[in-house]
């Protein structure tokens, strides 16, 4: 069994060819995608141990999204087959100052109808799982898998894994009130808390001051004194047109924030961004890194993968820590 597992749903992802609108479109591209389904890919490609467990039909569709996962060194030996549908969603890229749109088309999918019994946790955990990590995003599905969702965590914490949870809120999958309410039982079981302060704020309620300076330790402060995280890390982003960003973070850990550099970046595709930094930042603290080259190296690493289409981040290891050290990024290698 891989050391570090991934929970959540992979969908058939259907993108508008370049920089189409959704109502000029005759075709679509197709490859596949799902926030804890990206994290294990980029684990895997920076040469960790990752297994990816989901729920998915018996058809061709969810046979050709796992063909893929295995080709990219991801295990999915412990993948549950039930159910009818394998969630869709469809993206619109933006451009300047249109931003991109996504359609999500999951409701009844085979994750979205998962129980609790679909999975032998225990099982699973006590095959040598280290490091457990899931999102917002599954809860937001249904109940079930809210409830499927728990009963992973609460095996975790059983078996001593350590326990990574990105927010990942997604306003057309529930409300702030809705996720706040779900959510906020299941923090006692996480360790690395991955959000944003404005996430922090709206999904939690934490009252923060105005943004200012000491905005993003505020957050992490609260996060941590309400729920009792070991560590946070906040991702931090302003973009003023839908095909660049201003990206980095901080990692609040042992009472002392940690900040990334700052990077400006052409985007070519954003999502999936937030997941690449998610592995990056486990691989490192994993590896022994200190909280400072931890930091650097996640945003690195999520920084390569705004420049690549698709979910996935296909970056080498090699790759992200040149960009980290600083090397000078955009040079041909010849």
């Amino acid at each position: 069994m891989p050391q570090i597992l991934t929970f959540g749903e992979i969908m058939l992802r259907l993108n508008t060819p370049g920089y189409l609108r959704f109502s000029q479109a005759d075709r679509f591209e197709i490859t596949f995608g799902g926030a804890e389904a990206n994290v294990a890919v980029a684990l895997a490609g920076l040469g960790e141990s990752a297994g990816y467990v989901t729920r998915l039909p018996p058809n061709d569709l969810a046979d050709r999204a796992l063909a893929e996962l295995r080709g990219l060194g991801v295990d999915v030996s412990r993948v549950v087959r039930g159910g009818d549908r394998l969630g869709v969603y469809f993206v619109e890229q933006g451009v300047s100052q249109r931003p991109g749109k996504v359609i999500y088309d999951r409701a009844h999918s085979a994750l979205a109808e998962a129980r609790p019994g679909d999975f032998d946790w225990d099982a699973i955990f006590a095959e040598g799982v280290q490091w457990f990590h899931w999102s917002g995003i599954t809860p937001a599905l249904s109940a079930s898998a809210a409830a499927t969702a728990a009963a992973a965590c609460q095996a975790a914490r059983r078996h001593g894994a350590s326990v990574s949870f990105d927010l990942n809120y997604r306003a057309k999958l529930w409300s702030c009130e809705q996720a706040g309410a779900t959510l906020a039982p299941l923090m006692q079981y996480v360790d690395l808390c991955i959000t944003s302060p404005e996430e922090a704020r709206n999904v939690f309620g934490l009252d923060l001051p105005a943004a200012s300076a000491g905005f993003e330790e505020a957050a992490a402060r609260g996060l941590i004194e309400r729920f009792g995280f070991k560590s946070v890390a906040l991702t931090l982003r302003q973009s003023a047109a839908a095909c660049s960003t201003d990206w980095g973070a901080m990692l609040y850990t042992g009472g002392v924030a940690w900040s990334s550099r700052r990077w400006q970046i052409e985007i070519v595709d954003r999502l999936g961004a937030g997941d690449s930094f998610t592995a990056g930042l486990i691989f490192a603290l994993r590896r022994g890194d200190s909280p400072q080259q931890s930091i650097d190296f996640a945003v690195a690493a999520s920084t390569l993968k705004h420049t690549i289409h698709g979910d996935y981040n296909r970056i080498s290891l090699e790759e992200v820590e040149a960009l980290a050290a600083g090397e000078n990024a955009g040079r041909v290698r010849r």
